[in-house]
């Protein structure tokens, strides 16, 4: 067997391989003698039809299996003689006709398109420069916080004694006819909440439902606008017709030591108690953030560092697990993920383009781990068992057994692997502290994810808002 290896890429190689007239002969007089002693031809006995007929009668069978059996293992000599670290499967083609018409009478010839694991040479990966930047906690922050949970012990009650105000939650149910352009379908909602004045409520909304009471009937028309933020209704004009099921109003539970015991924490029984937790909190959260900050800083640069290419098999594989988590998280949230507003290829394009940084981050992770000798410990992966199975609140035994059925436990390894040698990059990186600012540095992109794209693409979704 002849062997000639094309550099396509550095990831991707043709194999040209030439099988010899002499092996394919052989080959071909092995599975054609099969045949004869098992055929039953007309004329002749079982296992007495002479070669050259069997040949004629099975020409298809037999050529078949020929191929069968000497193109993969020519292959598989191939990349074993090679030393190639082949992903997925080989997209292979038969080059001769004529090496197949006549088998055995000349080579047969065939090529081979592989995927390699890439080679990655390490530059630079101590001494990276981050910078670290803290949040503030803010009395402001911290009053914040507490009205907001102060708000979400708020009750709405009935209003009987008046029409409906700003601030007021009215709750109908709304029929909407397309004026134009006419659609088939009319709009028919059930017991939809409306915040007078709320972030979001179009102007008519806020106009007509102003004064209403409970059992009154609305009818109005809304003109949305050609740049409205839900791409089903921008540019049409609507007819609804509102009738109001109910007119409330929040009420706030007063901003005492009383309304802080109602919340259940016995180790908090005061305002101040309940503040100063909250700047606890707020300060850890702060110190986790600046952390992950700097962790996320010295992985771009260290990706930045060290360019190479990405086997494409494995981005295609990145890149829809991460789509399909995108989709079962949607689905989680109530979001339809097959609604036709969904920009699906735009979003599709910049997960991809996460899935290459991410494979190469977890290729420059594993030859820095080996360079360094960094492994993980049987102790470390029963820690972190335990973790998640405190997390899912599942024993760990039933962890370990799903997580074994999928290969988990090498994975779990693997991660920890990474975040170890993670940790000795951020050590040994060069950080420097500086004040906090709210806006982006230059040459940091916001991060974009899948999930925030949909969310912002999906936003104003209800007639209302």
């Amino acid at each position: 067997m002849k062997t000639e290896i094309v550099d396509v890429s550095p990831t991707r190689k043709e194999l040209k391989i030439a099988i010899e007239a002499a092996e394919v002969r052989a080959e071909y007089d092995r599975i054609s003698d099969r045949y004869a002693k098992q055929a039953v031809v007309p004329g002749f006995r079982k296992g007495h039809a002479p070669r050259s007929v069997v040949r004629t009668r099975f020409k298809n069978e037999i050529r078949s299996e020929v191929v069968q059996q000497l193109v993969p293992q020519a292959i598989h000599d191939a990349i074993t003689q090679n030393d190639l670290d082949v992903i997925g499967e080989p997209d292979i083609h038969l080059d001769n006709d004529a090496g197949l018409e006549k088998l055995g009478d000349q080579p047969l010839t065939l090529h081979a398109h592989v995927e390699v694991m890439p080679e990655v040479t390490l530059g630079q990966y101590k001494g990276l420069e981050a910078v670290r930047r803290v949040r503030p906690v803010t009395d402001e922050h911290i009053e914040e916080l507490v009205e907001h949970l102060r708000e979400s012990s708020a009750s709405l009650q009935p209003v009987e004694d008046r029409g409906a105000e700003l601030g007021d939650t009215v709750t109908i149910d709304i029929q909407g006819r397309y004026i134009a352009p006419p659609e088939d379908e009319d709009i028919n909602v059930e017991d939809v909440d409306v915040v007078l004045g709320g972030d979001g409520i179009v102007p008519e909304f806020n106009d007509h439902l102003a004064g209403t009471r409970e059992g009154e009937v609305k009818t109005f028309t809304v003109k949305y606008p050609e740049d409205f933020s839900s791409k089903g209704l921008a540019g049409k004009e609507i007819e609804y017709t509102a009738t109001i099921m109910a007119v409330r109003r929040q009420e706030l539970p007063e901003l005492d030591d009383e309304w802080v015991k109602s919340l259940g924490e016995e180790e908090i029984a005061t305002l101040e108690a309940l503040r100063a937790r909250v700047r606890e909190n707020l300060t850890e959260q702060s110190k986790h953030e600046s952390e992950q900050g700097v962790r996320s800083s010295v992985m771009d640069k260290l990706i930045a560092a060290h360019e190479f290419e990405v086997p494409e098999v494995l981005v295609e594989q990145q890149t829809n697990r991460m789509v399909e988590s995108m989709v079962r998280d949607m689905m989680r949230r109530g979001m339809d993920p097959r609604n036709q507003e969904l920009n699906w290829d735009g979003l599709r394009g910049m997960v991809r383009d996460r899935a290459v940084n991410d494979l190469r981050g977890s290729f420059l992770l594993e030859r820095i781990a080996d360079a360094e000798g960094i492994d993980a410990t049987d102790d470390e992966i029963e820690t972190e068992l335990a973790s998640i199975a405190e997390g899912t609140r599942q024993p760990v035994e039933q962890v370990r057994a799903a997580l074994t059925k999928q290969g988990g436990e090498r994975s779990i390894a693997d991660r920890l692997r990474h975040r170890k040698t993670l940790d000795l990059i951020v050590a040994n990186a060069t950080v420097s502290e500086a004040e906090w600012s709210d806006e982006p540095e230059l040459d940091e992109a916001p991060e974009e994810t899948g999930a925030s794209e949909t969310e912002a693409t999906n936003e104003g979704e209800t007639p209302h808002s």
